[in-house]
């Protein structure tokens, strides 16, 4: 065999070679979304005490990216075939600006995501298995593997829903914005709250909600300093609600809530401040009964609302260790008394609450705890000192 056979023979073999290579990589791209969705399935299939199905994965290689559809999670017990989580469209890609940082971070935009708190069906399945922190954080880890730094929710809907009242009762948040940067602190900034959040949305009664604030994930229980204000929602939307729990409604008036968070080492302080304004209670298709007992609660909103701006509102103060948090009785009735006699609430977040404070507070706690510690650890040394002393007079004698 001469010398061009042999050299003609190793080109087509080196092509051939070449051409298998393609062929496997193009047949590896066109299986991949397959594969990460039977991978994405079998994560949410393995969350105790939850069903879910990613319907679809779109898979964009040149921007590092995949879009997950229709996927959807529920209780494995619910009673309805409402999914408890349901994100139509999630994009997850690389935050390629953070590769200038030396951070290898992804971003994810949710469009259309809602999360439907369905009271039956969370009812029914906290007899049975359920998810904690540890199954959520592994779950949402192998479907994220790098970090989430940026993130973005496009109309979003939060939604709370009782089936079984009469009406069903609806409350709901929907065309939620909402938009958070810096979450694992990439850029670094003064300051011990590094990452901004701001959300705003459409409530119940055609209210307006926004949320704005700082956060810090990078720590265990994540610091926080936030501003929730829910403004000019038609009361009447409140009715189902109230109908079925209280047995009253609203012929009219405003509905606003008011509130303010703040978190620092584990340590909660804040307040939950709702207000009912020019509302009249007495609707006009009401029987005897419900005209007596909507007359008996208006006696008592006349007497605990302030007369001159004929507002409704307490205060309800947040605070302590996030797991023993508690919300003050008497400082509620006192703030009922306050509102009626001195003076308004004003209907605007009070900027009363700081991060500054709960970190104080922290350490103030801190500080106690370890006194206590020292007290604890001086009253054992004097035992033990007893205990000896005792033993050598023991042994003396």
């Amino acid at each position: 065999m001469g010398t061009a056979t042999r050299r003609s023979a190793y080109t087509k073999k080196r092509y051939t070679i070449l051409l298998i290579i393609v062929v496997v990589l193009v047949a590896f791209r066109l299986y991949l979304p397959t594969l990460v969705k039977n991978n994405l399935n079998k994560i949410l299939a393995d969350i105790p005490g939850y069903y879910g199905q990613v319907e679809d994965v779109d898979i964009a290689l040149i921007r590092g990216a995949y879009v997950i559809n229709g996927m959807y999670l529920n209780k494995l017990n619910a009673k309805t075939q409402i999914p408890f989580l349901n994100f139509p469209k999630n994009d997850i890609s690389i935050e390629w600006k953070s590769l200038f940082n030396g951070k290898i971070v992804s971003e994810i935009i949710m469009t259309n995501p809602e999360v439907i708190y369905i009271f039956e069906d969370q009812k029914s399945a906290s007899e049975g298995e359920t998810a904690d922190v540890d199954d959520w954080t592994k779950a949402l880890t192998e479907i994220v593997p790098i970090d989430i730094n940026h993130f973005e929710v496009h109309n979003g809907k939060l939604a709370f829903v009782q089936l079984q009242a009469e009406p069903n009762i609806d409350l709901n948040i929907s065309k939620i914005e909402l938009y958070a940067d810096n979450l694992r602190n990439v850029t670094s900034k003064e300051g011990t709250l590094p990452s901004p959040i701001h959300a705003t949305g459409v409530t119940f009664g055609n209210g307006n909600m926004t949320l704005d604030g700082d956060i810090n994930l990078i720590k265990e229980i994540p610091d926080m300093n936030l501003e929730f204000a829910l403004k000019a929602s038609n009361a009447t939307a409140l009715n189902d609600l109230t109908r079925h729990y209280a047995g009253i409604d609203f012929e009219k008036g405003t509905f606003e809530l008011y509130s303010e968070i703040a978190i620092a080492n584990g340590y909660l302080k804040g307040y939950i401040k709702p207000m009912l304004t020019d509302s009249k209670l007495i609707g006009k298709e009401d029987g005897f009964l419900g005209v007596l007992w909507e007359g008996f609660v208006g006696f008592f909103k006349f007497i605990l609302k302030n007369q001159r701006t004929d507002t409704l509102a307490t205060k309800v103060p947040i605070e302590g260790d996030l797991n023993q948090v508690e919300s003050g009785v008497w400082p509620t009735v006192i703030n009922i008394f306050g509102n009626a006699w001195i003076k308004a609430f004003k209907g605007e977040v009070d900027n009363d609450i700081d991060f500054e404070d709960a970190l104080q507070q922290a350490k103030a706690d801190a500080h106690k705890t370890l006194e206590k510690e020292k007290r604890r650890e001086e009253r054992e040394k004097r035992r033990k000192q007893r205990k000896k002393d005792r033993e050598k007079r023991k042994a003396e004698n």
